[in-house]
């Protein structure tokens, strides 16, 4: 039987704080509109988003880029070993709510990083 995990992607303009566990704001860039005293997140992984060229690349043509944007963003995180193994570890322990800025969550980097975190903690057990 696996453990149940629960890794959520929550809207920074959403209701963030009702959601159980560690906060961890995933996005690279800070989000717009949002002072560093309204918006305090118990840590900001940046370097677990997608590189600064594979974001701009998806942003310019989102909808045909996203089957090409989620193979390339698995692959850069594959080579990100410690920001993963952190991740883990937080998931392992209790609920984590992954936070970011994205408008459409369904067509973002987030929902990946999500996916790929219960894949590898599944496969773990």
């Amino acid at each position: 039987m696996t453990a149940p995990f629960s890794v959520e992607v929550v809207r920074v303009y959403d209701d963030w704080q009702a959601h159980p566990g560690v906060h961890v704001f995933v996005d690279r860039l800070w989000p717009r509109g949002l002072s560093k005293d309204r918006f305090r997140p118990d840590e900001w992984l940046k370097d677990i988003a997608p590189s600064n060229e594979l974001r701009k690349w998806y942003h310019a043509d989102i909808e045909p880029r996203w089957p090409e944007f989620r193979r390339r963003y698995r692959a850069e995180l594959d080579g990100n070993a410690g920001a993963m193994a952190h991740l883990l570890d937080l998931a392992r322990k209790g609920p984590v709510a992954l936070l970011t800025s994205t408008h459409d969550i369904d067509r973002s980097a987030t929902v990946i990083l999500r996916d790929v975190i219960l894949e590898r903690l599944e496969a773990a057990t």
